[in-house]
């Protein structure tokens, strides 16, 4: 893989996936880990696949932009591809992602990668799971914004291209993980709404969870994949509804907390 490319990867106790990413990264020039404080085996792991990986340790402190940025402080290369610890590169992409960024004449400055995600070890195409990110750009190129839940990536200048190669994505490893993670950005969706101003509703609790799994699994044709993306797709209503839920409780203590007006 050419040098001029460093990879930012940011992990927190990913001892099941992190031995795959780590494998289809042996080629890349320069690997920085930004790992929250593990304590499985995700550290030892990575030492042991990429010996001359930097590892960094830093407080996940409920904001993965700010991870980002501190790997980003590190790179020494021109390019730069960011990673989760759950997001393998295929061998398809990483070929192209040698020809395109080793291309003397390249003037694109960030490409988007399409992903493959997968549910319980089954591909997911359908239902809001078939998506591109940007992953690829020029250091100098690309502004990541603080973000609590999602990534906020924007493209200061230069043009914005698409790869063909993909990431496989092992985000819906088992029902425990997935929950477990649907309610963390459901908790924390809930808290961007709040510091908002938003309120919550009895439609937006009991109404927008059921028009959530209506689009993901009929609207955007999720049955397409089969039947068994049911719990996924329930789960992003569960999702909803304790956003909402939790929200409206957010409400009262803001309502209770706020003095009363002086007469």
């Amino acid at each position: 893989m050419n040098s001029s490319l460093s990879v930012v990867l940011i992990t927190k106790n990913n001892q099941d996936t992190i031995f795959e990413v780590t494998s289809a990264l042996k080629g890349f020039g320069e690997v920085i880990v930004v790992d929250s404080n593990s304590t499985d085996k995700t550290v030892e792991t990575i030492k042991k696949t990429i010996p001359k990986a930097k590892i960094f340790q830093k407080d996940f402190g409920q904001n993965i932009g700010l991870q980002r940025k501190y790997g980003l402080n590190y790179v020494t290369n021109d390019w730069v591809l960011l990673l989760d610890s759950d997001e393998i590169i295929s061998a398809e992409l990483a070929k192209e992602i040698k020809s395109t960024i080793s291309n003397p004449k390249l003037n694109d400055s960030a490409f988007e990668i399409p992903y493959q995600n997968y549910f319980l070890g089954r591909p997911v195409n359908y239902g809001g799971e078939n998506y591109k990110m940007t992953r690829l750009f020029r250091k100098d190129s690309l502004d990541i914004r603080p973000s609590i839940l999602h990534n906020q990536l924007v493209v200061k200048k230069g043009r914005v291209k698409k790869l063909t190669g993909k990431i496989v994505h092992h985000s819906y490893r088992s029902l425990g993980q997935v929950y477990s993670k649907f309610t963390d950005y459901g908790v924390r969706m809930a808290e961007i709404k709040a510091e908002a101003g938003e309120k919550s509703s009895f439609r937006k609790i009991f109404l927008y969870p059921v028009h959530m799994f209506w689009a993901r699994f009929i609207k955007d044709n999720g049955y397409r994949d089969g039947l068994f993306r049911i719990p996924l797709d329930l789960g992003f209503a569960y999702m909803e509804w304790l956003t909402y839920t939790y929200l409206s409780i957010l409400n009262l203590k803001s309502k209770i907390s706020k003095p009363k007006p002086q007469t």
